[in-house]
């Protein structure tokens, strides 16, 4: 880490101490007045609008103790295998906590040839992705490795998500705050709900294909072969539906041509995007792809939605910000020349043809995930280390000649 990176963090840690112990304004803006001049007014809507929480009051607290914790562990990786055993000790022997793991995570020979460690592995409750639903079983869950491992938490929770923390072992960890280090004391503390949140909002995606006999598509078969729980029939039609963390991305897939796909916000045409494809968002996302694209990158707690094209031919499509309660469906256009490719969070990706619709809104389930500090800190911070945001060469002041006397 470079001298100016480690001059920035050291001051904002520092600053986030102090934000700690004074901050008294809400993150959300001043609720505005809706009165405008002498005569003018706001019409009242008799709507209910949801209410949403102060982020930076945002804590965890538990109704009952916590008694089920999932592992996620990144597969192949030797090097998380002793913090894995280390973590399921502690959690098993010293909390009698019930522990969830994959089923192909005890497959490694590493952890099944492991004498000492087969009495704990007996207590393990295992699951296979795709067959098993664990979501009503599941208290909180501890993710070991990189980013990918928080998607993957949040791939298996199709409804509510159980509080994610996550650990720092992975190669980037831009959402994984946690050093593994001090790891019984963390645990602990959130265990006893003592821990700030940040609701990460999801994006819920609906596709809807026309029925066809001989299809390339998945036709609603996930990756291993089994028929999706999502999936619903309708009369000539398919649909399944999805919770995305990151990013719905759609691309021109290994066609050589443009993609040509039309993009509708409310039931109104907006654009149509000619280029490599296109990106849509959450908060958490402006970070990945779409900030390798070029877009901004959004700080998790603003509700919005970013749309972000890929290699656009035009020289004048810039990435933008919609409000997060819009409904944006993406289609393949009448004239266009082949068909798009879609795939949620890296996964699940499959064929768009005619006549096919991808349906984006945001979820009314977000991931919540556990802060070390809190969420301005958190994200600052990795901003800094992971990203090296705004990292340059300090420039020289000028040089003070002495005055000749």
């Amino acid at each position: 880490m470079g001298r100016a990176t480690r001059e920035l963090l050291s001051r904002w840690n520092s600053c986030s101490e102090l934000l700690l112990c004074w901050r008294t304004r809400s993150l959300h803006g001043p609720c505005p007045v809706t009165t405008f001049g002498p005569k003018a007014c706001m019409l009242q809507n008799p709507k209910t609008i949801m209410h949403i929480q102060d982020p930076a009051s945002q804590r965890l607290t538990w109704n009952k103790p916590p008694k089920s914790v999932l592992v996620i562990k990144k597969i192949r990786d030797a090097s998380l295998l002793q913090p894995f055993k280390e973590l399921c000790v502690y959690l098993t022997e010293e909390n009698n906590m019930i522990v969830y793991v994959e089923k192909k995570v005890l497959e490694d020979p590493a952890i099944a040839n492991d004498e000492n460690f087969g009495p704990v592995k007996k207590k393990f409750c295992t699951f296979r992705e795709d067959y098993d639903d664990i979501s009503n079983q599941i208290d909180f869950i501890i993710c070991l490795g990189g980013d990918g491992t928080l998607l993957y938490a949040s791939s298996l929770f199709q409804g509510s998500v159980p509080p994610v923390m996550a650990f720092h072992l992975g190669s980037l960890g831009f959402l994984t705050p946690f050093n593994f280090e001090n790891f019984q004391s963390q645990v602990t503390q959130v265990i006893e709900g003592n821990a700030a949140l940040v609701l990460r909002s999801r994006l819920k995606v609906k596709v809807v294909k026309e029925h066809r006999e001989k299809s390339t598509v998945q036709n609603g078969i996930e990756e291993n072969g089994v028929v999706s729980a999502n999936l619903e029939k309708e009369v000539g039609k398919q649909i399944m539906q999805y919770q995305v963390l990151n990013e719905v991305v759609v691309d021109r897939g290994p066609s050589s041509y443009l993609s040509n796909v039309d993009v509708f916000l409310d039931g109104h045409l907006i654009t149509t995007v000619q280029g490599d494809g296109v990106i849509v968002s959450t908060p958490t996302g402006s970070t990945a792809y779409a900030a390798a694209a070029g877009a901004s990158m959004i700080h998790p707690n603003v509700p919005a939605i970013m749309i972000t094209p890929i290699c656009p031919h035009s020289l004048s499509f810039r990435p933008i910000v919609v409000p997060a309660g819009v409904e944006l469906k993406i289609m393949l256009s009448p004239d266009a020349r082949n068909t798009a490719w879609v795939s949620f969070d890296g996964r699940k990706r499959q064929e768009i043809c005619h006549g096919d619709s991808i349906s984006i809104t945001t979820s009314c389930y977000p991931l919540p995930s556990i802060c070390f500090r809190d969420p301005v800190s958190d994200w600052f911070e990795s901003l800094a280390q992971c990203l090296h945001w705004n990292v340059r060469k300090k420039q020289n002041n000028f040089a003070v000649e002495e005055e000749e006397f």
